[in-house]
C-alpha cells in the first residue's frame, strides 16, 4: 500500500461543542484505535501514565483494556486520504512521535456531506488488520466474446492480513467466465491475505444479453431446420 503522512495534534477538549467548534476552523476530530493493550484494576481503572489524548477502553471483562487516542486534523491535510480510491499506510505523526495506522470509518453529515469525524486503526508488523481494497477485473473473459456482459458487484472488498502483505488493489482474472458464470469470494484464494466477506457473494461475473439469448434461439432453430430437413430427406 501507499504512504500518506498525515500531521495531527493531540486532542483534550471533547464533547459536542468542541467538536463543532473544531469544524468551523476546518479540522476534524480523529479517534486512533487499537493502540496498546493494558491491566486495569479491580475497579476497571488504569494507573499507568498516559500522553495527551490518550485515554483507555475497557474491553471484555477480563481486566484488559486498550489505549485509544483522540487528536485533531486539519482537513485540508486529510483530504487527498478521504476522497482517494487508492488505500494508504498513514504515518501520523503527533507529539513527537510516529505511528502507523489505516482509515477505519469515516462519519460524514447527512445533509452537506461534510466530514464530521475519522476513526483510524494503528497498525504493526505483526498484528494482523482488516481494510477494504478496491477490486480491478483483468483479461477478455470468453463469455462477452459470445455476447454476454461483463459485471462487477463488489467494488471494494475486505481483506485481512498484515498492513505490508496487502496490495493496493485486488486483481480478478476473468479469461474464463463463461455466460452465468460468477467469480465468488469463496474462488479467491490468495497467499498472504484472505478475504473476510461472506463466502457466497458475488464479486464479478458474466450475464446473458438480449443479443445473446437471441443468437441462440437462431442456432436452436437453425439445427432443429437441418434436423427436420435430414429426416424429410430420408424419408
Amino acid at each position: 500500500m501507499k504512504t500518506f503522512q498525515l500531521n495531527a495534534e493531540a486532542r483534550t477538549d471533547l464533547g459536542k461543542k468542541a467538536a463543532k467548534a473544531l469544524r468551523k476552523e476546518n479540522k476534524i476530530p480523529v479517534v486512533l484505535n487499537g493502540g496498546k493493550l493494558v491491566d486495569l484494576d479491580k475497579d476497571g481503572k488504569y494507573n499507568g501514565k498516559l500522553l495527551a489524548g490518550e485515554k483507555v477502553v475497557p474491553i471484555g471483562r477480563d481486566g484488559k483494556g486498550i489505549i485509544t487516542t483522540d487528536l485533531v486534523v486539519n482537513f485540508a491535510d486529510v483530504r487527498k486520504l478521504i476522497y482517494s480510491k487508492d488505500v494508504y499506510v498513514i504515518e501520523l505523526t503527533y507529539d513527537g512521535q510516529t505511528r502507523k495506522a489505516v482509515l477505519k470509518d469515516l462519519q460524514f453529515h447527512p445533509v452537506s456531506d461534510a466530514v464530521l469525524h475519522i476513526d483510524l486503526m494503528e497498525v504493526s508488523d505483526d498484528k494482523p488488520v482488516v481494510v477494504e481494497i478496491p477490486v480491478h477485473l483483468e483479461g477478455h473473459a470468453v463469455g462477452v466474446k459470445a455476447g454476454g456482459k461483463l459485471y462487477l458487484s463488489m467494488k471494494k472488498v475486505k481483506v485481512k492480513g498484515l498492513y505490508k502483505d496487502i496490495p493496493e488493489t485486488i486483481l480478478l482474472n476473468v479469461d474464463n467466465l463463461e455466460i452465468g458464470k460468477t467469480i465468488k469470494v469463496r474462488d479467491c484464494e490468495f497467499d498472504n491475505y484472505e478475504l473476510v466477506n461472506a463466502k457466497d457473494l458475488v464479486i464479478a461475473g458474466v450475464r446473458t444479453t438480449r443479443a445473446a439469448a437471441n443468437a441462440v434461439a437462431t442456432e436452436e432453430g437453425e439445427e432443429g431446420a437441418a434436423e427436420g430437413d435430414a429426416a424429410t430427406a430420408a424419408e
